[in-house]
């Protein structure tokens, strides 16, 4: 009973999807290794508030998707559609809330101690981070906003602010090191989002895809990739990152596979999974890299 109660909620905290948190935090504490700086502590604790603020971003995400009666009208794949949990009744919305609500504030909690070690500059970081953690999908996704909001405060602000609680700083190299990340979780949601459109208009939801439709979307999405990629050897090139950066360019195969998928099956859900599984290996890939290129 213990061990299924657990494997629910795994599955609704959607587990799989926090390795891009451990990831993005690695980034940020690998460049501030690179410069000569390492706090293991610190990384921890950060690591464990973004990872508390992004399970309370799935589980208001799911809250609200329920309540709105989306997640009764998607088809499910192994990356879009909500978990289900839901509206099977494995868990109840009172326990979603109440976790999303306690896992928002202790990632706070977190966040002021590191903002009181490190540099009260930080906090700036932690209360954006927060309020599009509580209101993404409640009112960013409605406004047209959801994308950028999520790669900004879940992708650059977490490299940058995760610098800053090691160092108490940041520096232009590492707020250009930052971009590619944001920009990867930006295309994380917004290529998600494709399989579930009718569900999200129906549901009130106002994302990029139907704002675009699918098909200018993709190619929104295919140009964000190219400037992913520009930016990580402009600075490869300039001098600003690590000439091991261009491990990141390994992760190409799975760009073109998903640029692919999106431009060519954008309408059909069945032939957009592998897209979808790409975009999952590349943006993953890519940060891993980030962070091993330089750890090295």
């Amino acid at each position: 009973m213990f061990l299924e109660s657990v494997k629910i909620w795994a599955s609704q905290v959607r587990v799989p999807f926090l390795v891009l948190s451990v990831l993005l935090v690695l980034v940020g504490g690998a460049a501030a290794y690179e410069d000569g700086v390492f706090n293991p502590l610190r990384l921890l604790l950060t690591m464990v508030g973004v990872i508390l603020a992004h399970i309370a971003v799935n589980l208001y995400n799911e809250s609200s998707d329920h309540q709105t009666g989306i997640d009764f009208q998607t088809q499910q794949t192994p990356f879009s559609g909500g978990t289900g949990n839901l509206q099977k009744g494995r868990t109840s919305l009172r326990a979603v809330q109440v976790t999303a609500f306690a896992t928002l504030w202790i990632a706070f909690a977190i966040g002021v101690y590191l903002s009181w070690t490190s540099g009260w500059l930080l906090m700036v970081f932690i209360v954006l981070g927060g309020l599009v953690a509580r209101f993404y999908t409640t009112h960013l996704a409605r406004w047209a906003m959801g994308e950028l909001a999520a790669g900004v405060c879940l992708g650059t602000f977490v490299v940058l602010g995760t610098y800053y609680a090691q160092t108490g700083g940041v520096t232009s190299a590492v707020i250009w090191l930052s971009i590619p990340p944001g920009i990867l979780t930006a295309l994380l949601l917004f290529l998600n989002e494709f399989p579930d459109v009718e569900a999200d208009r129906q549901g009130g939801r106002r994302h990029l895809v139907i704002v675009l439709g699918r098909r200018r979307a993709a190619l929104v999405y295919t140009g964000a990739l190219a400037a992913n990629y520009f930016i990580l050897l402009w600075g490869v090139v300039s001098g600003s990152f690590p000439t091991a950066v261009l491990l990141t360019l390994l992760t190409l195969p799975l760009a073109f596979k998903a640029a692919y998928g999106a431009l060519r099956f954008g309408g059909t859900v069945e032939k957009l999974v592998p897209a979808l599984g790409a975009n999952v290996g590349l943006v993953l890939g890519t940060n891993l890299l980030l962070a091993v290129a330089y750890f090295v």
